[in-house]
């Protein structure tokens, strides 16, 4: 009988824990109105076959066109200039003149070596964030993801700094919850949101530590605080996803659908829906 209260004890301590880490920001929230229920265009209306490829100028300009709003990467050029690209490494989308993948990571040239560059098959070029802000100039809503890699948060401040000036709405998110951390001290007015995944389902042979089964799970959150999560839309139902939307009433983002058919599933979970590879039916907004 000891054992079994024990026992029970510490399951009662763990299952107060488990909601402690994973409750997002509960106070002082900014407001979400201005993003739910929008569909935002993944790194712009984007083909990467055309003359609009992924976070390019023109896809961009597409999607402000059109009236969608964006989701699009940030992260600092060598000589710290906020630019806008996915990956840290150049290789999958970056060409030099002749054709040929460019090697290395964005960190390793100069914004003026960036431009060299062009986005695949087409003549555009890697582009400022500060152009990008210039371009869309409030008409749509943006979704800015920070690409950090491990512990440099050097892209925060530069990107913070930009968006102060800017008149639009907006709001960040990242994969890293220290960026999340670096808003919450810095800026705690902005909407934020923790990305995720289930990483062991999608990648389970480089995704297998500790560190990402917290992430997954939502542990962070305790110190991250997010205002929304932003998650693999192939899984609603994980349970501390679904904690945070039915519980603790936080906004859920999906990503990235890429038909129809999987806007229709996301909207029975989700508040905010990125998207590539269709035009939504319904317009830029449900």
């Amino acid at each position: 009988m000891f054992f079994l209260q024990v026992l029970c004890i510490i399951l009662a301590i763990l299952t107060v824990l488990y909601f402690i880490l994973i409750m997002p920001r509960m106070t002082c929230k900014p407001s979400r109105e201005p993003h739910v229920q929008v569909l935002y265009a993944h790194r712009g209306l984007h083909d990467n076959n055309s003359d609009a490829p992924e976070n390019s100028m023109a896809a961009f300009k597409k999607a402000v066109d059109a009236g969608y709003g964006i989701e699009c990467d940030v992260q600092l050029s060598k000589d710290g200039v906020p630019v806008i690209f996915h990956d840290f490494t150049l290789e999958r989308v970056a060409r030099n003149e002749d054709g040929t993948p460019v090697k290395g990571k964005v960190i390793d040239y100069t914004y003026d070596e960036l431009l060299k560059f062009k986005l695949l098959d087409s003549n555009e070029r890697i582009p400022r964030f500060e152009d990008f802000l210039k371009l869309v100039d409030g008409k749509i809503p943006l979704i800015v993801e920070l690409k950090i890699e491990f512990k440099n948060l050097s892209v925060c401040p530069k990107v913070d700094a930009l968006l102060r000036a800017y008149k639009g709405v907006y709001c960040i998110e990242s994969f890293n919850p220290l960026g999340l951390i670096w808003y919450k001290r810095h800026n705690n007015a902005v909407m934020r949101g923790q990305l995720s995944d289930e990483f062991h389902k999608e990648k389970p042979d480089e995704f297998n530590t500790f560190l990402y089964f917290a992430l997954t799970n939502l542990f962070l959150n305790v110190f991250a605080k997010p205002d929304f999560i932003a998650y693999n839309h192939k899984y609603p139902h994980n349970v501390s996803l679904w904690l945070c939307r039915h519980l603790y009433k936080n906004v859920t983002a999906a990503w990235t659908i890429k038909s129809e058919e999987e806007l229709t599933r996301a909207k029975e979970n989700f508040d905010i829906y990125i998207f590539d590879s269709f035009i939504p039916a319904s317009g830029p907004k449900l």
